[in-house]
């Protein structure tokens, strides 16, 4: 710590990140031990995250994220997106097919970031904002092959799983705390071409970087 740094503002932070990396909450014991502070320290903690909404308590005592950390994530989306662009860009023209950011919201997967190729004849119509399961379209079964295999996800390949005659290709961001998603193009064709997918990987590693 620093002169210029709060001592309780870190606090407070450390106690988030520590209960976003659980299921099943903390105690005020387990969270004293692992801040290593007194648990009076703890309680004057979790009272004020509390009353911002930013931590809940269940009956059993046991600490857990509060819904209010869901209003500070969505304005996430359009740093996340300035930070996408760059690569999208890159991706769409190299590709000639529509790039898309996605991210995770629930058990859905958003597209938060879609950039088309300005030199083809056509292409897919696809809009930030078009959400869909995670367990369709190679969005997002990228991002759970990324929660099944974190250490090589490689890329994911679909076709027609959300609109007929498209075929789709994504990687998942890899490295990125507090976000999950995925970077992929989407095209009208019957394969998709070989170059496709570790082009898409490349692009996913380049926003990985930019948000890191």
């Amino acid at each position: 710590m620093t002169a210029e740094t709060s001592q309780t503002l870190d606090r407070g932070l450390r106690v988030l990140k520590l209960l976003a990396d659980t299921d099943h909450g903390l105690t005020v014991t387990e969270l004293s031990h692992r801040l290593g502070v007194n648990r009076t320290v703890v309680y004057r903690l979790l009272a004020t995250l509390e009353q911002h909404a930013l931590v809940r308590r269940d009956l059993g005592g046991r600490a857990r994220v509060g819904l209010g950390v869901l209003g500070l994530g969505r304005q996430v989306h359009p740093l996340v997106r300035e930070a996408a662009m760059p690569a999208l860009r890159s991706l769409a023209e190299d590709i000639g097919a529509t790039a898309h950011l996605t991210l995770v919201d629930g058990a859905e997967a958003l597209a938060v970031a879609v950039v088309e190729p300005s030199w083809t004849d056509y292409h897919v119509a696809y809009r930030a904002g078009f959400r869909h399961p995670l367990e369709r379209g190679a969005a997002g079964r990228a991002i759970i092959a990324a929660r099944q295999r974190p250490r090589d996800p490689g890329y994911t390949l679909t076709h027609g799983e959300l609109e007929a005659g498209a075929c789709g290709a994504a990687a998942p961001l890899i490295g990125v705390t507090g976000v999950e998603g995925s970077v992929g193009v989407v095209m009208l064709a019957d394969v998709v071409p070989e170059r496709v997918g570790p082009r898409v990987m490349d692009a996913a590693r380049e926003v990985a970087e930019a948000l890191r």
